[in-house]
């Protein structure tokens, strides 16, 4: 609530609004605006405030990154061994295809020892400040339901985000910029579930992501046209805003009043949205360490930089796109452009929040939906030094940094080819539990009734993973 003796009657609190128009409510309608904000803090003392989740749609290769499989270079161009394929029921993964082993090499890194390849270098300067998993596994190996499994818990459409839930159930803590915030990079391709990622399903439409593009214009149709003045605007959305009051006593729609934050949000972003992009504060070191003054660097480590200034603003949750890691054919130069955009800006990422003191208030996750198979594509043809892998949904690597979790560590471990977990599985639904743990909030808990049912982002499993957490 602003302290503004100007601010419009638009700005005061939910509560109040309610007390204002509750007699106009249906029941129903007031009960799930009062549920909302009811909820919006924390059931137990949080160990993180924010979140970035740098997301890597298309499923980038862990065993050309972060799993070093050694024994796979005596079984390369040999067919996947007959007991790794016992009771396999997959569309996708082969028995006719033959062990690819990688053709990178691999560094131990920190007193951790975390082995990078020589794709990601830069990596290793935070070997000791990741918690990387080795063994997370999905349900799903096709990018669309995968996608969605990870981002909004399950495979399917219509259900709301991480990011949507996370703001749903801490709120704000800008006014004046929303809770959760989306960027792109690498043209956008590859992600193939599109905005339903980022989706706020059945919560109300304020805690859907809001798409953000380093440029001038961060926000499309943000700015006021030509010719429409601060107060003719602030005019207009008044009036707006007491039509919107006025059907919302009528019919009792809790929707309204999202758009009434959203219109309200809208117009107050206008001035702080392009403060985030105002770079002169940033040291020439810093641009230096996000590689923005490089072509290949520039679009993922300015998007890497705004996520640290955006938590710095209070924005609940940061998550960073950058397609498509899809390397069914042509690894070797695929994978390397997108390791040679990406590997410096999510680095400097890590390194610049420890060296602000912001690291142990946020949690930054990196990972794809998927992993990929130790085999060759097989769909592709097999042709020397154009090699592919197809998508693996059995184990994969991902790694988490700050926010209360255990640094310089590895979890779990997969076989020598890398295509069963071995030790330690950790399911999506107990990352997103984990993640859910972190910002304070219970999973169990964090709910929303629709349609008759109590749904929650872990849908009905997920368990948080204590040696995750410091």
């Amino acid at each position: 609530m602003t302290t503004d003796e100007h601010a419009p009657r638009q700005f005061q609190s939910r509560r109040r609004f309610l007390q204002e128009t509750a007699c106009g409510l249906g029941t129903i309608a007031l009960w799930q605006l009062m549920a909302n904000e009811a909820c919006a803090k924390p059931h137990f003392a949080p160990r993180a405030k924010n979140i970035i989740f740098l997301f890597m749609p298309g499923a980038p290769s862990q065993l050309d990154l972060m799993d070093p499989k050694p024994t796979m270079q005596k079984y390369h161009g040999q067919p996947v061994p007959a007991h790794m394929l016992d009771g396999l029921d997959d569309g996708l993964i082969r028995g006719s295809a033959h062990i690819f082993a990688s053709p990178r090499t691999f560094r131990q890194y920190g007193q951790s020892g975390m082995a990078y390849s020589d794709y990601i270098p830069h990596h290793g300067k935070i070997a000791d400040d990741i918690c990387l998993i080795r063994s997370i596994h999905t349900d799903i190996a096709n990018h669309t339901p995968a996608q969605l499994l990870m981002n909004c818990g399950l495979p399917i459409f219509g259900h709301p985000s991480i990011g949507s839930w996370v703001s749903y159930g801490l709120g704000s803590e800008n006014q004046n910029l929303p809770g959760f915030v989306v960027m792109t990079s690498n043209s956008g391709s590859g992600i193939d579930a599109g905005t339903a990622n980022w989706s706020s399903g059945f919560l109300p439409s304020e805690h859907r992501g809001v798409t953000f593009r380093a440029s001038a214009d961060p926000v499309l149709h943000l700015r006021s046209p030509k010719g429409v003045s601060a107060a003719s605007q602030r005019a207009r959305l008044d009036a707006i805003g007491d039509l919107n009051r006025i059907h919302q006593t009528k019919i009792g729609d809790p929707e309204i009043a999202s758009r009434i934050a959203a219109y309200e949000m809208a117009y107050r972003m206008q001035s702080a949205a392009p403060e985030l992009l105002n770079f002169s504060a940033e040291t020439k070191a810093t641009r230096e360490m996000y590689g923005i003054d490089n072509d290949t660097t520039r679009a993922f480590g300015t998007n890497c930089l705004l996520a640290r200034r955006m938590v710095e603003s209070g924005v609940r949750f940061v998550q960073l796109y950058h397609s498509t890691w899809d390397d069914h054919s042509n690894l070797n130069t695929k994978l390397k452009q997108n390791c040679d955009m990406t590997d410096r800006g999510a680095t400097a990422l890590v390194m610049d929040l420890k060296q602000r003191g912001l690291l142990d208030e946020t949690l930054v996750v990196w990972g794809g939906e998927f992993g990929r198979t130790p085999m060759n594509e097989v769909r592709r043809g097999n042709i020397p030094g154009k090699e592919g892998r197809d998508h693996h949904p059995f184990a994969f690597s991902m790694w988490l940094a700050g926010g209360g979790i255990k640094a310089g560590q590895i979890i779990g471990e997969t076989d020598e080819l890398g295509y069963h977990i071995t030790r330690d599985p950790i399911h999506i639904h107990d990352l997103q539990a984990t993640l859910l743990h972190c910002l304070g909030l219970n999973h169990e808990q964090l709910t929303f009734r629709h349609q008759g049912r109590d749904f929650r982002l872990t849908d009905v499993s997920g368990e948080v993973m204590t040696k995750l957490l410091a």
